[in-house]
């Protein structure tokens, strides 16, 4: 892309629904010129239960950073989740076509169309199929062998497939909103996108994505997605355990959990006062978070250590697993990133050492201009991975490339339809 083109990212999530616009160009960070987050309705671990509550969630987000921007979108990017996303890793050949034997466009594209070949049951699409690595005449671990001499072009690719019928939900929800879906991306991969250096993928790394109802694993190697899994359970096992154990609403147990997380202000003070502050009792007053039930103060220690971490060590305990599933479990000296919404739990990173035993960071959005200040958290990682897919795949004016069929043209009319009857209906008496 040689100018700014407007991109949107809209990450459905199972707690909140972010829709990120920004301008994207090919060598420059993303300028951010339009964020809104709204409380996501109609969505369970990743997957719409509630159509038309979901369309309603999309809709706010939508607009609200529409209004921001000052701009009206007709196209995105949109994130999907859930248990159902699989992967697995294929191999594709064919012979170079140029008589010459100098390697094209062409060739790469058909030998990644061979690679995608897979036997696929009818209740499945693939959303992804992402080159690990090419080999001429047998010589592995080329990048991009386009313009190289050969005969043999073989690629190992991962391919990410999801539930065909979670796909089109996502795709319906949006586009009944006015949004031409360009497409479908699975979360953990948009959010790779975002928080991950390129060092990092070369060494070798886990990217882990913690959002509300879901985890989603990514694993690198040698700088190429080689691994992708979802797990069932997320930061909202960690509300639930909190509002079970303090006898609370789950609204009331967020708040707690939230306020626990908030790194504390550390005031400098004289050594004697230093003494004393540090022989402070351990409860905490929950006074000035109003919450309903009559709970004033608890012991933060009985908090963290008796209900926290338990459902942490279990969390990343599912997640060891399925990095020893892998097979990759050894050739991840970079270890583990964590992001999404969960990663800012507190005591999450020494859970994940523990463990995990490998090293651990919390990953944030990076490489973006304009309005930051509301997405530098973890929470925003996905939403602006949507961006960064976007920069990477282009800017598209139609629908297409996963598996799907083109959406009818008028789809996005509903939504000038709509607000023109609303306009009406409001000089009725």
């Amino acid at each position: 892309m040689t100018k700014d083109k407007i991109a949107v990212g809209i990450d459905v999530g199972t707690s909140k629904i972010v829709t990120i616009i920004g301008k994207v160009a090919a060598d420059l960070p993303i300028n951010v010129a339009g964020v809104a987050e709204v409380k996501a309705a109609g969505m369970r671990k990743g997957q719409i239960v509630d159509i038309d509550e979901a369309m309603s969630s999309i809709n706010a987000s939508l607009e609200a950073a529409e209004r921001m921007a000052g701009v009206s979108v007709s196209g995105g990017y949109v994130s999907i989740g859930g248990a159902h996303i699989e992967s697995q890793n294929s191999r594709g050949v064919v012979a170079v076509s140029d008589p010459d034997r100098e390697i094209t466009r062409e060739d790469v594209r058909r030998v990644i169309e061979a690679a995608r070949a897979i036997s696929l049951s009818s209740s499945r699409e693939i959303l992804h199929v992402v080159p690990r690595g090419f080999a001429v005449d047998g010589e592995d671990g080329i990048k991009d062998p386009v313009g190289m001499t050969g005969v043999r072009l073989e690629v190992d690719t991962h391919i990410v497939t999801a539930n065909s019928t979670s796909v089109r939900n996502i795709v319906k929800a949006a586009s009944e909103v006015g949004v031409d879906v360009w497409g479908v991306v699975f979360g953990g991969f948009a959010s790779s996108l975002a928080v991950l250096s390129d060092t990092e993928k070369e060494l070798g790394v886990v990217m882990v994505d913690i959002g509300a109802g879901t985890t989603d694993i990514c694993i690198f190697i040698e700088g190429a997605l080689s691994y992708s899994a979802v797990l069932p359970i997320g930061a909202r096992h960690i509300t639930n355990d909190l509002a079970i154990g303090l006898r609370v609403s789950l609204e009331s147990a967020e708040k707690i959990k939230l306020f626990l997380s908030q790194k504390p202000k550390r005031v400098i003070l004289p050594p004697e006062e230093e003494k004393k502050a540090g022989e402070k009792p351990d409860e905490i007053d929950l006074k000035e978070l109003h919450l309903q039930e009559e709970v004033k103060k608890v012991s933060q220690k009985t908090l963290i250590e008796g209900i926290i971490k338990p459902r942490l060590n279990e969390i990343f305990t599912m997640i060891g697993l399925e990095i020893k599933r892998s097979g990759f479990g050894g050739q991840t000296p970079a270890g583990v990133v964590v992001t999404g919404g969960g990663a800012e739990t507190v005591s999450l990173s020494e859970a994940a050492k523990r463990m995990l035993s490998m090293p651990v960071r919390i990953g944030q959005p990076t490489n973006m201009t304009g309005l930051i200040d509301e997405i530098e958290s973890p929470a925003a990682s996905t939403a602006i991975g949507l961006l960064h897919f976007a920069k990477k795949e282009g800017i598209k004016s139609t629908f297409g490339g996963f598996g799907l069929p083109s959406l009818p043209v008028s789809l996005p009319l509903k939504k000038l339809g709509g607000r023109a009857f609303d306009l009406i209906k409001s000089f009725l008496p």
